[in-house]
Formats: structure tokens, sequence, C-alpha cells
């Protein structure tokens, strides 16, 4: 008889209009696979403004774990959703700049509140989430693009 194992996943908690992902267990490839996966979905459901990983609870963070929280946050991005990592150790930030990995075009933020008032202030109430990205107004849903400038 085989058993199958179900893999582990992270929640995602929806918080005024934001996404949370609060990774407070080691992570393996198959874990920040389907974390990719599910916040994916997530986004797609389209009412999310922001998305916040928070790695506060994460000891290690190998080359590959963090090229897919980049890519995650890229993806995110992309869907018009984004996103800030916070939380991320001294000792694991150190690595990181030791192994000479970046988290290029990805907001970092020192922990949860931070990142949270990150996002607050890249998408003040009201904003359309296509005007934000410098869509057309015929692609980003903008009914009235009269009296409002590019910044």
């Amino acid at each position: 008889m085989v058993m199958m194992m179900e893999t582990q996943r992270i929640p995602i908690v929806r918080l005024s209009g934001k996404l949370i992902v609060s990774i407070q267990t080691a992570l393996s490839d198959t874990v920040v696979d389907r974390l990719q996966q599910d916040v994916a979905a997530a986004c797609e459901r389209g009412d999310a403004r922001g998305l916040v990983v928070d790695v506060s609870g994460v000891d290690v963070l190998d080359s590959y774990i963090t090229r897919s929280l980049r890519d995650l946050a890229v993806m995110a991005r992309l869907m018009g959703v984004e996103t800030v990592v916070c939380g991320l150790r001294p000792a694991v930030a150190m690595t990181l700049v030791e192994m000479g990995m970046e988290l290029p075009g990805v907001r970092t933020a020192l922990n949860l509140d931070r990142a949270l008032a990150l996002l607050d202030s890249l998408q003040p109430e009201g904003r359309v989430r296509g005007k934000a990205y410098g869509l057309p107004a015929e692609l980003a849903g903008d009914e009235d693009e009269e009296g409002e400038e590019e910044a």
C-alpha cells in the first residue's frame, strides 16, 4: 500500500484588501512551489491590493528558495499585486549578501507593520489598480481619466 503525503501548505490570510503570508516553518522546494501556486490563485481572484511575505520565522534561505520568493513577488506584481517581503533576520540577510543573492525589484521592510504601511503608501485609497501600473484606461478598466495626471 502506497501512502501519499499531502504537501504542507502555508496559509494565506486576507486582511483589509491585502494578502499576508507568514512563513513560520522550514521551507522545502515542494512547499515553496505550492506557495507560488496558492498565491497565484489568490491574486487571480482580483480583490487583493497588496501581498506581504513575512519570512521572520525562516532560519535559512538557500539560493533556490530565495529565487523562488523573488519569482513569487514578481509574479504577483505582474498580476497587479504589489509585494513586500519582510522579517528577514540579520543572519539570513548577511548570508544572502555573502552569497551574492539579491532581490532585485522586490520591496522589503523590517517587519509586518512596516510592510503594511509601505503597501498603504504605494496604493492610496480610491486609486485604481491599473492606473497605478501605468496601463491605458481601456486595459485598466478606468472609466474616467479626465483631470488625473500621471506621476
